[in-house]
C-alpha cells in the first residue's frame, strides 16, 4: 500500500477510498499525534472541524469529529465554511489542530481530509507520516469526563472570518460592481457577504448548494458562466471560486480569463511598489508561466520556482520570509494575513488594488504578458527514467538552446501514472506546438515500457 496522504491531505472516493471509518480513524491518530502530546498537558485539547458542502461531508465530518472527541479532544463544528477560513479559524481560536473535509476542485464524488496544526498551518510529511503510523494501534481510551465534547457553531465562526477579510485592506470597495462565481460551494455564503460587508456591490452565480452541484460546469474549472456574467452584468470584473475556496481566477470586463500567473504578477507589483513586497521576491511553482517570470525581472523582482503545490509554495516563503507566492491555478498565499491559498482573501486584495489604481483589470493585467504554451501527455512510458535518459536530456538541451531567453522545456513525471507531461513554452504557439511533438516523440522512443 501506498502512502496514503497525497499532496494536499487525503484525498479519494467517497465512501470508497474515504470512508466513515478511515475518517474516525484518522481522527484518533491525528487527536494523538497533534492534540494530546505532552506540550499540550495541562488543557483539554480543542480542534475545528469544517466541510464543504459534499454530501458525503456530512457523514465523514461526523465521523472524524467522533475520532477526535473519542480521543479526548474538545470540537467546534462549523459545519459548512472554506478551506482557508478554517486555516484561519484554528489560529484566532488557538485550537490545538483543525481538520477540513473537502476534496477541492474535485468532482462531487471525491472528499478529501486535511488537517492543520496549531496556528493553521498545513502540516509536513513527517508529521503526516506519524499521524499514518499510529492508524488503528492499541490506545487507552478516555473515559467518563475525559471524553471530548462536540460543539456546533451557529454563525460566529463565519462572522470572525468575514471581519478578518474586510480588515485585510484599507477602505471599503464601494463603487465596485464584482461578479462572483461561488462554484456551489462553501464560499456560497460567505463569499459574496464578505464582498458586500467591505461595500463591493456583488452580482453572484452558482451559490445554491445541494451537495451534488459542487464544481459541477461553474467555478474556477469552469468559468465560461462567469465570463459571460461578467459582460452582461457589466462588472468591473469577475471572480471564481473553486469548491472549498482556496482558489481564485479573475475575468475582466471584457470577459477575458486572469489566470492566477497574472493575479500574482498584479499583486506582486503593486506589493513592490508600496515596499511590502518582502526580500522584492514572489514564490511560484515550476508550472508557472515564462511570461510572468520575465515579467517580474524586468520589474526588478526576482521569482523563486517549487514544485507543484502550494504547501511547497508556503515552506519556500517561509524559509525566506517571503510574503507572496502561489500557482497558476489560483492557490495565491499573501502571507500578511493567511496561513494557506485563499480565494476570497486574493479576491479582496485584487479589488483593492484595482480600486486604488483607478485603472481596469485588463490593464493591469496586460502588464503580464504570457507566452504561448503547449502540454502534451505521454502515457506508457517510465516516467522514473525522465530525469536520467542521456539521449534525451540532450535533445530537451538543443531544444532550450535553440529556444533562446523566451523559451523553456519542462518534463513532469505523473504522480499516479506511467506518464510524463512534457510542457513547453515559446515565443509563438506554433514553436511551442512543434517543440512539444518533437520532445513527446523522444520522451516515447527513449522511455518506452
Amino acid at each position: 500500500m501506498g502512502r496514503l496522504f497525497g499532496t494536499d491531505g487525503v484525498r479519494g472516493l467517497a465512501n470508497k477510498d474515504v470512508t466513515a471509518e478511515l475518517a474516525l480513524d484518522l481522527g484518533v491518530a491525528a487527536a494523538h499525534v497533534l492534540g494530546t502530546a505532552g506540550e499540550f498537558a495541562g488543557h483539554r485539547p480543542r480542534a475545528v472541524v469544517g466541510r464543504d458542502p459534499r454530501a458525503s461531508g456530512e457523514f465523514l465530518s461526523a465521523a472524524v469529529s467522533a475520532g477526535l472527541a473519542s480521543a479526548g479532544v474538545d470540537v467546534l463544528d462549523v459545519g459548512v465554511l472554506t478551506t482557508p477560513a478554517l486555516a484561519h479559524l484554528t489560529d484566532a481560536l488557538g485550537a490545538d489542530l483543525g481538520c477540513m473535509l473537502s476534496a477541492s476542485h474535485n468532482p462531487m464524488p471525491d472528499n478529501g481530509i486535511k488537517f492543520f496544526t496549531r496556528g493553521g498551518l498545513k502540516l509536513d510529511d513527517g508529521v503526516e507520516d506519524a499521524i499514518e503510523q499510529r492508524l488503528e494501534e492499541p490506545w487507552d481510551r478516555p473515559t467518563g469526563a475525559d471524553v471530548g465534547r462536540i460543539h456546533r457553531d451557529t454563525g460566529q465562526a463565519g462572522s470572525l472570518y468575514v471581519e478578518h477579510l474586510t480588515r485585510s485592506i484599507e477602505g471599503s470597495l464601494d463603487g465596485l460592481r464584482i461578479a462572483v462565481d461561488c462554484a456551489n460551494g462553501a464560499a456560497s455564503e460567505v463569499g459574496p457577504e464578505a464582498l458586500r460587508a467591505a461595500g463591493a456591490d456583488v452580482v453572484v452565480i452558482n451559490a445554491s448548494p445541494d451537495g451534488r452541484n459542487i464544481n459541477e460546469k461553474c467555478g474556477s474549472t469552469h468559468p465560461e458562466q462567469l465570463q459571460a456574467v461578467t459582460v452582461a452584468s457589466e462588472a468591473d470584473f469577475g471572480v471564481a471560486f473553486d469548491g472549498d475556496a482556496d482558489r481564485c481566477l479573475a475575468v475582466d470586463h471584457t470577459g477575458a480569463l486572469v489566470d492566477g500567473d497574472k493575479i500574482m504578477g498584479i499583486l506582486a507589483l503593486a506589493l513592490a511598489a508600496e515596499g511590502r513586497l518582502a526580500g522584492d521576491t514572489l514564490v511560484v511553482t515550476v508550472m508557472s508561466n515564462l511570461g510572468l517570470i520575465l515579467a517580474m525581472q524586468r520589474a526588478g523582482i526576482r521569482t523563486v520556482q517549487t514544485g507543484v503545490g502550494d504547501r511547497y509554495v508556503l515552506e519556500a516563503m517561509r524559509e525566506g520570509g517571503f510574503s507572496l507566492g502561489g500557482e497558476q491555478s489560483g492557490h495565491i498565499i499573501v502571507s500578511e494575513f493567511a496561513t494557506t491559498g485563499d480565494g476570497i482573501l486574493t479576491a479582496f486584495q485584487l479589488a483593492a488594488h484595482v480600486k486604488r489604481s483607478g485603472r481596469r483589470l485588463a490593464d493591469l493585467a496586460g502588464e503580464i504578458e504570457k507566452l504561448p504554451q503547449a502540454l502534451v501527455n505521454v502515457p506508457g512510458v517510465d516516467k522514473a527514467r525522465a530525469g536520467h535518459d542521456e539521449e534525451l536530456l540532450a535533445e530537451i538541451a538543443r531544444a532550450e538552446a535553440a529556444l533562446g531567453a523566451t523559451g523553456r522545456v519542462l518534463l513532469r513525471p505523473s504522480g499516479t501514472e506511467p506518464l510524463v507531461r512534457v510542457m513547453v513554452e515559446a515565443a509563438t504557439q506554433t514553436e511551442a506546438d512543434d517543440v512539444a511533438a518533437l520532445l513527446a516523440g523522444t520522451v516515447k522512443e527513449r522511455l518506452a515500457l
